[in-house]
């Protein structure tokens, strides 16, 4: 029986690059819904005949029930995360159909995993924060904690070149994650964080070199320490050109906390964001690179694995990581009632299977 996949927020930069991933690892029809039927047009004319578009507003309720009642799986790529609710999750969950998102707030993740129990009863399986990072980058961690006998310290690293090829939604998220401090796991005791500060230089794979990166407010940082019985997760983001990092930590700190709450400037923000990335993405390119490093003990001796990704176009990478994660769910290789982070989830084995389909290499060092 053939399969289909809905994928909300289809016609954007995210929601194309996984129908594209799907379309060349699966057998399945893809529904792209959006409220943009000319860019959805374009979208499926390019993917070919079994991609169709779907004029869907998240706010109809009734449309939303009946396009995810038509679906084996629903893929959520309608972002940005910081203020949507779990409302299509939990129609999944009424209508009995495994769900996936690209979520990468927070405070999605936790309202998203109030509903496992009941997400567990019904028998769905939802995987939340799929994509690059987070996403494939929780699955990194989960490879190298699994090298060691026991892990302590989680480091996670990602640089983006410019716009990643994810379009102005990207530079949404980045502002809005500058609003309000948030907690993170540090030597076992939750501790209040300012985003972006505390600049670190870290060593990446070329063509990124030493890079600077920031604390800034992701999932990964509490789910990985529920996951694992860490002391402490750190996560940190940058960009290259290194001026915008200079500009974000300006308006991190500089500005005043009322003005970032402003939905207005957070949109001229975002705007004035994706003119400039316009011209330097022609000399940095979109690439992405991720950077985990796991410390503890192996054989009654400290030990470390390092692990390092590189991929020259951010948006598509995204795509590898919820596109691997609807493969295996169609494909029936995972099957776990209940609503997950990604390293809750997935197996190595298969994270590693999915990724060498793809063509994608992750370097492994252990000391």
């Amino acid at each position: 029986m053939l399969q289909r996949v809905l994928i909300l927020g289809g016609s954007g930069r995210i929601g194309r690059s996984v129908a594209a991933d799907l379309i060349a690892h699966t057998e399945a029809e893809i529904l792209l819904a959006g409220r943009n039927s000319a860019a959805g047009e374009r979208v499926c004319n390019r993917l070919g005949t079994r991609a169709q578009f779907l004029m869907l507003n998240l706010e109809d309720q009734a449309g939303l029930s009946s396009a995810i009642a038509q679906a084996n799986l629903v893929i959520h790529c309608a972002g940005p995360f910081h203020f949507r609710d779990a409302r299509v999750l939990k129609t999944c969950i009424d209508r009995g159909v495994n769900y996936v998102d690209v979520s990468d707030h927070p405070s999605f993740t936790r309202k998203a995993m109030e509903y496992s129990a009941a997400a567990a009863a019904a028998g769905v399986t939802a995987i939340v924060n799929t994509g690059i990072f987070p996403g494939i980058s929780n699955s990194m961690v989960r490879q190298d904690v699994e090298q060691l006998d026991a892990a302590e310290t989680i480091h996670l690293s990602y640089v983006v070149a410019g716009s990643g090829g994810a379009g102005i939604t990207v530079m949404r998220t980045t502002f809005l994650g500058l609003q309000n401090p948030f907690q993170a796991w540090i030597n076992g005791a939750w501790q209040t964080i300012k985003p972006y500060s505390d600049r670190e230089t870290i060593e990446f794979p070329a063509p990124y070199g030493r890079t600077g990166v920031y604390w800034f407010d992701m999932p990964e940082t509490f789910t990985l320490p529920n996951t694992f019985p860490v002391k402490t997760v750190i996560t940190k983001f940058g960009t290259v050109p290194d001026f915008y990092n200079f500009l974000t930590w300006t308006v991190a700190h500089w500005w005043h906390p009322w003005l970032l709450k402003q939905k207005a400037v957070i949109e001229f923000l975002s705007q004035v964001s994706h003119f400039m990335t316009d011209v330097t993405d022609r000399f940095s390119g979109i690439g992405v690179a991720i950077r985990s490093e796991v410390t503890g003990q192996k054989d009654g001796k400290p030990a470390q694995v390092c692990s390092t990704l590189v991929h020259e176009n951010t948006a598509i990478a995204a795509g590898y990581g919820t596109g691997s994660m609807a493969q295996v769910l169609l494909s029936g290789q995972l099957h776990k009632p209940g609503v997950w982070a990604v390293e809750q989830a997935l197996s190595t084995a298969l994270f590693n299977q999915t990724l060498q389909e793809r063509g994608v290499n992750i370097a492994s060092v252990i000391k």
